[in-house]
């Protein structure tokens, strides 16, 4: 109970954060995703049955207060985490590499993927100037910032896990 009180509060603050100081504070108009970030650091970290769970609700509140399109952003969150989730087995939690290059591929991912369901389908062809000018600046910000995310995000399943296991421990 205590990791899903975490993992959405966790959420909620990085929504808030994402919505608010980050979209008043934006470089050249551009906003880090820290959802991509946390969407990806659970997959990863707690499999995909977690990471289509957290996926999903991160993309629903995405469009419930943001969006334009209700279920897109869930859809394309949903897959994120679940992709994500495969590395699992192949991840060493403190080596930081593999996470921000999956974390950036997410993020480039999730952004050719907006662009084709938002602005292709309706006709738009401009994809090298929103390939260059919006996905990889993005990108890079989030990169940037789940170098300090993804630690704590780490540190906090760690523990949570820690306390998992002295519960266990005990009632045995």
């Amino acid at each position: 109970m205590k990791k899903f009180f975490s993992g959405a509060a966790l959420i909620f603050v990085c929504f808030l954060l994402q919505s608010t100081v980050f979209a008043q504070f934006n470089i050249g108009g551009i906003v880090p995703n820290l959802l991509i970030i946390v969407t990806a650091s659970l997959g990863f970290l707690c499999g995909k049955k977690t990471g289509i769970i957290v996926g999903f609700s991160c993309g629903i509140l995405m469009d419930l207060f943001l969006g334009s399109v209700y279920g897109m952003n869930g859809l394309l969150y949903m897959y994120v985490g679940y992709c994500n989730g495969l590395f699992k087995k192949i991840l060493y939690p403190k080596d930081i590499k593999l996470p921000l290059v999956l974390i950036a591929g997410s993020d480039i991912g999730y952004g050719v993927f907006f662009y084709f369901f938002r602005f292709l389908l309706r006709g738009k062809f401009d994809f090298p100037y929103y390939f260059t000018q919006i996905i990889i600046p993005e990108t890079v910000y989030t990169t940037i910032l789940a170098c300090l995310i993804y630690p704590l995000i780490h540190s906090i399943k760690i523990r949570l896990d820690e306390k998992e296991k002295k519960g266990e421990q005990s009632s045995v």
